[in-house]
């Protein structure tokens, strides 16, 4: 932890401390008496990068520097793999499907995955962990673990699972939202009286507006279906409100998609490997002003999703009476239902025999290309 000594002398950064300027002293000095014949290197950590005192990162002392990012999707599965192999898993284990349920967990989340599906497979009394010991660990690091003790009255168990049921289906009516994994009602000991798990197909480093407006849709469609079925509102939407402003906000002050502000940075992060803490670079009328452009944004969200749940209330209905009688459902069933009411057919997986045959025709194609080009 380098910052405890290498913190910046200007008195922004809280400098100005005799005996810590001593001690950073004495530390460029040292370090000015290596040379590259002695074969000695010196490492340092921080997480606090733009407070540390420009001295120390000249040429000469602390120049290379390596980023330890959250790891991408290669690097969970590489993560996973050596955290699990003392693991004994079975056949269904897929690894990449849980790296891609992992989107910005850090190698302590991935190894106390592992360990929880380990505990629950013995808890089981099996030997082996499977796929759904995994995902089960997933949900336990997530949002904790399931809290069957906590008895919800009837009216809270309809309103849960409307809320929740408006998260997923609006994610399914829109083309740029994540495909749904599981639905439950079941309370976690995290404080979530029920959650919808949402798995990417892919792995993403970037958003198009579109695909933040399917968030914002998505995230506001738990209030506005108990708006819908209850003519009145829980408390129940608070971090979805919370989340839906913090991606408004971002939309306006530093993505550039607001065409009222246009492409001018309003706010800049600080600490970016804490806190992320936001500081706005405007005055005090424009900060007005970019409220007014985020509630805007917000209520035309909310707007879509009222829409598309009325439009789409027998689905509603049928799965939320499903879910209150199962208080689990998985992504597949949730969908079949979807289609079941809609009446749009189940899309046919292709047999083992087309697949092969498709691959011979395939084959055939290039060796009879290959015989032409020889002819010629």
């Amino acid at each position: 932890e380098i910052d405890a000594i290498g913190k910046s002398r200007d008195s922004r950064y809280g400098g100005g401390n005799d005996e810590r300027e001593q001690t950073l002293n004495q530390l460029l000095a040292e370090m000015d008496g290596f040379d590259t014949s002695k074969g000695l290197l010196i490492l340092a950590a921080t997480n606090r990068p733009e407070i540390l005192d420009k001295a120390l990162l000249r040429p000469g002392r602390f120049d290379r520097r390596i980023i330890v990012d959250k790891p991408d999707l290669k690097g969970r599965i590489e993560t996973l793999k050596v955290h699990s192999k003392e693991v004994r898993m079975d056949e269904s284990v897929d690894l990449e499907a849980i790296a891609l349920a992992t989107s910005g967990a850090v190698g302590s989340d991935l190894a106390n995955m592992i360990n929880e599906a380990a505990i629950n497979a013995v808890k089981q009394g099996r030997q082996l962990v499977s796929q759904a010991d995994l995902f089960e660990a997933v949900e336990v690091v997530l949002v904790g673990k399931e809290k069957k003790d906590r008895i919800m009255s009837k009216e809270e168990r309809r309103i849960v699972s409307y809320h929740e049921v408006g998260h997923a289906l609006v994610s399914a009516l829109q083309k740029d939202a994540e495909p749904v994994q599981k639905i439950t009602i079941v309370p976690r000991t995290m404080g979530a009286l029920g959650y919808v798990m949402q798995v990417p197909e892919e792995e993403k480093y970037l958003n198009t507006e579109a695909e933040l407006r399917a968030m914002l849709v998505g995230a506001l469609a738990g209030r506005a279906a108990e708006e819908i079925m209850f003519d009145t509102v829980t408390t129940g939407a608070a971090n979805d409100i919370e989340k839906a402003t913090a991606i408004a906000r971002s939309m306006v002050t530093q993505y550039g998609m607001s065409k009222k502000f246009g492409l001018v940075g309003l706010e800049s992060v600080e600490n970016k490997y804490l806190d992320g803490r936001r500081v706005l670079n405007c005055s005090d009328v424009t900060a007005a002003d970019i409220d007014a452009e985020v509630m805007k944004i917000i209520k035309e969200s909310y707007e879509e999703a009222k829409r598309l749940l009325e439009e789409n209330r027998d689905v509603m209905d049928e799965i939320a009476a499903y879910l209150i009688e199962k208080e689990t459902i998985t992504g597949k069933e949730f969908m079949r239902i979807f289609r079941e009411v809609k009446g749009i057919p189940e899309p046919k997986e292709k047999s083992l025999e087309e697949k092969d045959k498709k691959e011979e025709t395939k084959m055939e194609q290039i060796h009879e290309e290959e015989t032409k080009e020889e002819e010629n």
